[in-house]
């Protein structure tokens, strides 16, 4: 890829590649307003149809439930059932309402990224997943201190009980890096990380089909060309699971950090 982007800056008819300044960084929709790209427009976008959606299915539900609220309902017993119960047991239902809306927000955000003219992922930029990752963390310390006590949380957390005294020199600060640094950075960077990369590829080989099938077409590079295409389709098939998982994923560690704020571990 690099070589060909070498190439394309000595001569317009060679193929250029995407890189990360062509695919991310974006000017203003308005002038002067610098803040406001086309990330935070999706980012906004992203939240209004989430909002509506969950108006429509919950605001006035129904006995037996019907088009959007059956929707509705399927994505919040999957919520439910395999983030929520597992991680927070009875507190479960006291925090669907952040977690429903995590896991649906997170979702369309990534779903951005292969709606025809849209197609741009919104948590690969790192400042979205970052604020959620960030809400989160604070949600999780205040809770931890909450319930535990300020001297009970990092007690629990740094010296689980049952292990040799010895062991806690080594033990107390990588669960204190683990918990309180590495787990928010992380809950963050593994959403964006896949965004990024899923985009990038998704990029490159829909601009090799374009390219070499409509740009600069010829006996030899037809067949490369529809090898992009064929690429383009299975990655696009393949994201399409990867946004779907980073969302349930996301949503998880949310749950789990909210409940081992909730419930120290013995």
């Amino acid at each position: 890829m690099i070589a060909l982007t070498v190439l394309a800056a000595d001569s317009p008819d060679q193929f250029q590649a995407p890189t990360p300044e062509s695919l991310f960084v974006w000017q203003p929709i308005i002038p002067g307003v610098t803040w406001f790209t086309k990330p935070v427009l999706l980012a906004i976008l992203s939240s209004i149809i989430v909002i509506a959606f969950c108006w429509s299915a919950f605001a006035k539900p129904k006995l037996v439930p019907r088009g959007v609220q059956n929707v509705g309902e399927m994505g919040y017993m999957f919520v439910r059932d395999q983030v929520a119960r597992p991680f927070l047991g009875k507190d479960a239902d006291r925090w669907m309402g952040l977690l429903l809306s995590l896991f649906f927000l997170v979702w369309i955000w990534n779903l951005m990224g292969v709606v025809p003219l849209v197609q741009f992922p919104v948590a690969s930029h790192i400042a979205f997943p970052a604020v959620l990752a960030i809400t989160i963390y604070v949600i999780k310390v205040y809770l931890g201190i909450k319930h535990q006590g300020p001297i009970g949380y990092f007690k629990n957390m740094m010296f689980p009980p049952g292990l040799p005294k010895a062991i806690y020199f080594l033990l107390a600060p990588i669960e204190f890096l683990s918990n309180l640094i590495i787990a928010p950075f992380t809950h963050a960077v593994r959403l964006f990380a896949n965004m990024f990369a899923g985009h990038m590829l998704l990029a490159f080989f829909s601009m090799v089909g374009f390219w070499f099938l409509f740009e600069k077409l010829s006996p030899l590079g037809a067949p490369i060309g529809v090898l992009g295409v064929v690429m383009t389709i299975v990655f696009t098939g393949f994201e399409l699971f990867i946004q779907f998982l980073q969302a349930f994923l996301f949503a998880m560690l949310a749950a789990m950090y909210i409940g081992g704020s909730l419930h120290a571990e013995h």
